[in-house]
């Protein structure tokens, strides 16, 4: 089976994550193009249920899977791989029945008494097949993380798109005339299509690539699994611990929501509209380059827990600041546009130029969330996911505390909202700096700082003269994207003149490398 290194792993997913950020904004587009914010609004209410239902079945495995397996993969022992996936499959199917069958008996005292929404009943229920679909993806991605072959899980994540893709808006016209909560219901079944589609390829490659047969001695295997169990719960704990904090910070971050903005007098169906801007258009707009920090978190553990054990922490500063550098070119750009685009990027998306202000008030902000997955995964490969977990809980805390104080109050209504997650993303963000330092003496590099602060300044005044001089008689679409492509273009010249991109990296990185290193000053 095929291998990757660190950057051509990480450049294999990032490939795989914007083809399906891409994807997923179309299909964002074309749900609210159908659905109104109020559809979207229903949609998203059930989201954060089945996120905390999948973190609960997954249970943190994920990580712990890659983790073992590599180590097995290492010493060739095909038996104990195959005892890791016998244990772990067994433990998220058991779990993902359980909680599919509370979630399905739930559903109704979810929706109309803690979403103040009835509505939300029929999105919650269609999607509730989803969680022992990605309960087995999860096993199969950490499985081939594991041997550390990206391709897998690159092109399982592309299918799940296009299949989703393909029956949204098939799906949400179809029950639309039935009313707005059967079509935020359609969307949803378009998820589980995408996700079953998505694990019927990760099975098929499984059966191609695995030198051994899951089903042969399956009991025999798992009786003899009490050890592993032991090896995958000493990881999987303290790591869902953390995902956990998110995932039940997230779930009652609407109900917060509704009943703060129920307080400060806004009708339910006017709040819903509201969140459904905020967390269905602003939001994922706003973490568009978390696919960057994703692939590059999911890399970055087995690298860095390679040099610890080898107590190699020079190597371990290298990655991380190695991450940290690339997270930031990549989100950088990401809220440069934001910020000055936001009116007609939100027009011309979403047709709802009134939530730019959103965008306006926290997209200088969630630069810091861009460094939080590296940041997290450096924890979790120092054994520190303890205290991943606790800087997460106490963001949760000061967040949902945030969004009741300010939300509540009627000058501020859906805003208090979003300045409440800002306050969350900064909190957690620099509490998981503090621990890095605290454990390996990082430094904080001061030419780095200076440099992506003239990086980000510079790219914001040009932008904004572009934005205000540039194309004026121009239809909007076609004014926007030729800002837009000078705004990038700006960006990566200062990036280069600046040194933030490196030419030992860029020789690493497939197909392109040979060009961009003849460009690139060593």
């Amino acid at each position: 089976m095929s291998k990757q290194t660190f950057l051509k792993g990480t450049f294999i997913l990032i490939i795989a994550g914007l083809i399906t950020r891409f994807l997923g904004f179309v299909n964002r587009i074309v749900v609210a193009r159908i659905m109104g914010a109020e559809g979207v609004g229903l949609y998203v209410m059930a989201v954060p249920t089945l996120l905390l239902v999948i973190t609960i079945t997954q249970f943190g495995l994920p990580v712990a899977i890659s983790k073992l397996v590599a180590e097995a993969d290492a010493l060739n022992d095909r038996s104990r791989i195959k005892r890791i996936l016998v244990v772990s499959t067994t433990i998220t199917l058991t779990l993902s029945i359980v909680f599919t069958t509370a979630m399905i008996l739930l559903a109704p005292m979810i929706a109309s008494t803690l979403l103040t929404d009835s509505r939300a009943y029929w999105p919650l229920v269609a999607i509730s097949p989803i969680v022992p679909i990605v309960a087995l993806s999860s096993v199969m991605r950490g499985y081939f993380q594991g041997l550390q072959n990206m391709k897998p899980t690159a092109y399982s994540q592309v299918i799940e798109q296009v299949v989703r893709i393909t029956f949204v808006a098939l799906l949400t016209s179809a029950f639309l005339p039935l009313g707005v909560e059967y079509a935020a219901a359609g969307a949803m079944i378009s998820v589980v299509l995408g996700e079953l589609a998505s694990l019927l390829y990760m099975i098929v490659m499984f059966k191609r690539k695995k030198s051994f047969r899951i089903r042969q001695k399956f009991f025999a295997y798992l009786g003899e699994g009490k050890k592993t169990f032991v090896d995958l719960m000493a990881i999987s704990l303290p790591t869902t611990g953390s995902r956990l904090v998110g995932s039940v910070s997230y779930f009652f971050e609407p109900i917060v929501v509704a009943q703060s903005l129920a307080i400060a007098g806004v009708a339910t169906a006017v709040a819903t509209q509201q969140y459904g801007q905020l967390a269905g258009f602003v939001i994922p707009l706003l973490t568009l380059p978390t696919f960057i920090t994703y692939s590059l978190s999911v890399s970055l553990v087995p690298a860095i827990s390679e040099a610890a054990a080898k107590k190699r922490y020079p190597l371990i500063h290298h990655r991380l600041g190695q991450s940290l550098r690339l997270a930031m070119l990549s989100g950088g750009i990401s809220v440069v546009v934001l910020y000055v685009f936001a009116e007609p990027v939100m027009a011309l998306m979403y047709d709802a130029p009134e939530a730019a202000v959103f965008i306006k008030v926290m997209a200088p902000f969630t630069i810091f969330l861009y460094f939080q997955g590296p940041l997290q995964s450096t924890l979790q490969a120092l054994n520190l996911a303890k205290a991943a977990m606790m800087n997460s809980f106490y963001g949760a805390i000061v967040k949902i505390a945030a969004i009741f104080a300010l939300a509540t109050r009627p000058e501020l209504g859906i805003m208090g909202a979003a300045l409440a997650i800002v306050i969350g993303i900064l909190l957690v963000t620099t509490l998981h700096f503090a621990s890095v330092v605290k454990t390996i003496s990082l430094t904080v590099n001061i030419i780095f700082i200076a440099k992506a602060s003239v990086l980000l300044g510079a790219s914001v005044v040009f932008s904004s003269l572009v934005h205000r001089y540039a194309f004026s008689d121009w239809p909007l679409m076609i004014q926007t994207l030729l800002a837009i492509g000078l705004t990038v273009l700006c960006y990566a010249l200062l990036a280069l003149l600046l040194g933030l991109v490196k030419k030992e990296e860029a020789t690493r990185i497939p197909l392109i490398g040979s060009f961009l290193s003849k460009l690139i000053p060593a």
